[in-house]
């Protein structure tokens, strides 16, 4: 479970829009939060976060804040009961399995950097000015049906 917060710069609702459509299709998604104050997107699940980005970067201009582990709400601790010690051995392999491999969030943003060497700085489209006619414009016989004097 990782946990991605992504700036946005979104210009208007129609874009929040489409991007929370693009983000609640990625698969194994478990949560995702929008803050339009802050302009940021917070999503949670076991998901690639330049894969988000890849996504969100089709509609607007978005950058990784930070990634990291997703905090599992804690359980309170309750009262050990006084049994008898049991042995640590088992107790040691349980430890060596959930410490595991641990992601790196700075090598994901490596990879991110690395993946998007040149920065893409997304522009609302505008319409090209009109195209002025030329200062002249001779017209010929043929394109005049009056033009004709002799006939």
């Amino acid at each position: 479970m990782k946990k991605v917060v992504l700036k946005l710069d979104f210009a208007d609702e129609k874009v929040k829009q489409k991007a929370m459509k693009k983000v609640s299709g990625i698969s194994g998604l478990e949560s995702i939060a929008l803050d339009p104050k802050d302009k940021k997107l917070t999503v949670t699940g076991d998901i690639d976060p330049v894969a988000v980005v890849a996504r969100l970067r089709k509609i607007c201009y978005t950058e990784i804040v930070s990634v990291g582990p997703a905090k599992e709400p804690e359980k309170k601790k309750e009262e050990p009961k006084k049994e008898e010690p049991k042995k640590e051995e088992p107790k040691k392999a349980d430890e060596k399995k959930k410490d595991g491999p641990k992601e790196d969030p700075a090598h994901l943003i490596k990879a991110y950097q690395a993946y998007y060497q040149q920065p893409y700085y997304y522009q609302p489209y505008q319409q090209p000015p009109a195209v002025a006619p030329p200062p002249y414009y001779s017209r010929g016989v043929e394109e005049d049906p009056n033009g004709c004097v002799i006939c």
